[in-house]
């Protein structure tokens, strides 16, 4: 869709004030299983708490105070409950009902027209197995020359990416402008700029200091770190795993 994978990044939880729960204050979002259903609703799964299924939001329209939008709506009571017990603190699920009215921000590569969901910043986020590979070297260099045990390679879901390739030299997407995968051509908005949510393990919750630490030194520009990019689709189709990745410009 215009605005990234069918139905990605519709859904958020937020607190009383609409402030979004964000994951590097609330790892336990990392044990959350959505799926979405034929019906435009979600079933969600986490340890500890039963199977939810949440209807189509149908709720009153609330202020936010995140993406690029005014306003959201309200899930169904259940799922704020749900949502209220896994954190420990009040949460709400909303949803946004059209992503037509979120756009891309100019100082994210944004151009007239482009349109996002929730994601906020950019519809897709791609990222390269490859780059992660040499990452994974870096991070061991690394713990050699400290003497400290080597550590296990780390898992992509770190990076909360929509699409990942393979094959490519390490960060060679960094280059690239526009690309085509399978039917589908994208446009290359900006690199991605990585925050303190990666350096929290997926499986454990536990808080690290990788991968910051490590792009920091060897991927740090402009005062920030940087992993994958970030891609407004062309237009309109369907994605199928093993697509080829061509570059355009």
């Amino acid at each position: 869709e215009p605005w990234g994978l069918a139905g990605d990044r519709r859904w958020a939880v937020v607190d009383e004030q609409g402030d979004v729960h964000w994951l590097g204050e609330n790892p336990r979002l990392l044990s959350v299983v959505a799926s979405v259903t034929d019906e435009d609703g979600l079933l969600l799964d986490a340890p500890g708490l039963p199977q939810l299924k949440v209807p189509p939001a149908t709720g009153e329209h609330v202020p936010v105070g995140f993406a690029e939008v005014d306003t959201v709506v309200l899930a169904d009571p259940d799922a704020h409950a749900w949502f209220t017990r896994l954190l420990g603190k009040p949460a709400r699920l909303v949803w946004l009902d059209d992503p037509n009215r979120c756009a891309v921000p100019a100082s994210h590569g944004g151009l007239p027209g482009d349109v996002v969901s929730l994601a906020g910043d950019a519809p897709i986020l791609l990222t390269s197995r490859s780059s992660l590979r040499r990452l994974d070297d870096w991070i061991l260099e690394g713990a050699m020359e400290r003497q400290d045990d080597p550590p296990a390679p780390l898992d992509m879901a770190r990076f909360r990416p929509n699409l990942v390739i393979d094959g490519a030299p390490p960060y060679a997407e960094d280059d690239w402008r526009e690309i085509r995968i399978g039917p589908l051509a994208f446009r290359v908005s900006e690199r991605c700029d990585r925050c303190a949510a990666t350096t929290y393990d997926p499986v454990t919750f536990q808080k690290g200091k990788e991968p910051l630490r490590t792009l920091a030194r060897h991927r740090r520009w402009d005062g920030k770190t940087w992993f994958g990019i970030r891609l407004v689709p062309r237009g309109r189709g369907e994605l199928r795993l093993g697509d080829p990745v061509t570059v355009l410009a």
